[in-house]
């Protein structure tokens, strides 16, 4: 990976208190895993930057090495790698992902987290 990918990334990653990493946009998902966690994060009103892997392959590839994870979608809050899509479902519904938030000073509708849960449960 170069080192201007590598740059790219950890400018937008640390300029931006969330952003994720996904197959499409937020408000045109191109994969279900990427759908879901944009859904959770559209829902619970937070605020974030996307970042279309599939409009540049050099990201795609290169999101993958930065983390260390195969996989994409992949959200990061402030800086920090939180996971993807099975980790961020887990974490929605144990409640760890608002805990995650509230740690790092991101706004969202608790209610509506909660609302996640109880449809859920």
């Amino acid at each position: 990976m170069s080192e201007t990918v590598t740059a790219r990334i950890r400018e937008t990653v640390e300029a931006n208190d969330v952003v994720l990493f996904m197959k499409g946009t937020r408000s045109m998902p191109q994969c279900g895993f990427s759908s879901r966690v944009a859904g959770v994060l559209n829902y619970m009103g937070v605020e974030y930057v996307d970042v279309n892997v599939l409009a540049d392959e050099d990201i795609r590839q290169g999101i993958k090495d930065f983390s260390d994870w195969p996989t994409i979608p992949q959200l990061y809050v402030k800086g920090e790698f939180v996971g993807g899509c099975d980790i961020i479902t887990e974490m929605t519904l144990s409640g760890e992902l608002d805990q995650v938030l509230e740690a790092k000073g991101v706004t969202y509708d608790k209610e509506a987290a909660d609302k996640i849960r109880e449809a859920n449960a």
